[in-house]
């Protein structure tokens, strides 16, 4: 909660409305235009506000989480969707180039040639920037050859990071908890500054997090992590999902289930 207003409370409204309650959003945002507003914008620079030693950084990553959490049910609400979270100082965008730190993959056409790159065809829906923090990524329906972007992987393997999408699997760590602990999930941190892109970089140790993607060090990963090679680790981080079939998916089907048990949520670049 940010100033006694909380984005938990607008997301159980609108799940018990079953759909858009136009009012009960216009009346949280009254509430969350002044102080709410200022406090959030001090996550939009790339600075360790969210460590132990900066006043309620951990009660800001929360809030951001829960927002989050609203942001999935109204995202195919366009009018609700950037009614609520322009005014709150976010900057929206669409397509471009692909590019995914910016860009969540909804649907892939197969292109015939499998070394063509990714390519947006249509733009489902706005990404969302908090001055350099990335909110929310835009979803795009793309083209791309299958040594790229594979149809029926990267855009229906599970997506990690999101609560929900009403169109393949998702994992957070907020599944399976409670009524209440669940609300105690962190959002991931993405930043864009002119240094460069700046990955998860909360994870839930605020110095080092897991250093389980240089592959001369693996030994912090689980044995399905293992599996998959450096490469597809790195991907999978700056795309929340996998986008082919691994290398290794023989022997990671003796393990039923093993997508959703990945923990990537720690995993960091140099």
């Amino acid at each position: 909660m940010i100033a006694g207003v909380a984005a938990r409370s607008l997301y159980e409204a609108l799940v018990a409305h079953e759909g858009v309650d136009e009012a009960a959003v216009a009346a949280w945002l009254d509430r969350a235009r002044g102080a709410y507003r200022e406090r959030l914008a001090t996550t939009a620079a790339y600075r360790p506000w969210w460590t132990g030693t900066a006043p309620d950084g951990q009660a800001l990553l929360r809030e951001l989480y829960a927002l989050s959490r609203v942001g999935d049910l109204l995202l195919h609400e366009e009018r609700a969707y950037l009614g609520l979270f322009t005014p709150l100082g976010m900057t929206p965008f669409k397509g471009g180039t692909f590019d995914p730190f910016l860009h969540e993959i909804v649907e892939v056409e197969q292109a015939d040639d499998p070394r063509a790159p990714i390519e947006i065809t249509a733009v489902e829906w706005a990404g969302l920037m908090l001055g350099q923090l990335l909110f929310s990524r835009a979803g795009v329906r793309v083209r791309a050859g299958a040594d790229h972007a594979q149809r029926g992987v990267a855009d229906r393997s599970p997506l990690y990071w999101t609560f929900r999408r009403g169109h393949r699997p998702t994992v957070d760590l907020s599944h399976g908890w409670g009524h209440n602990s669940q609300w105690r999930t962190d959002f991931r941190l993405d930043y864009r500054t002119s240094d460069g892109d700046r990955l998860n970089v909360a994870g839930h140790d605020p110095i080092d997090g897991r250093p389980d993607l240089d592959p001369d060090h693996p030994a912090n990963l689980s044995p399905e992590e293992r599996l998959l090679t450096p490469g597809e680790r790195r991907e999978l981080l700056r795309h929340r999902c996998l986008l082919r079939v691994p290398r290794a998916a023989d022997a990671l089907a003796r393990t039923p289930g093993w997508e959703l048990d990945l923990m990537p949520f720690d995993w960091r670049l140099p």
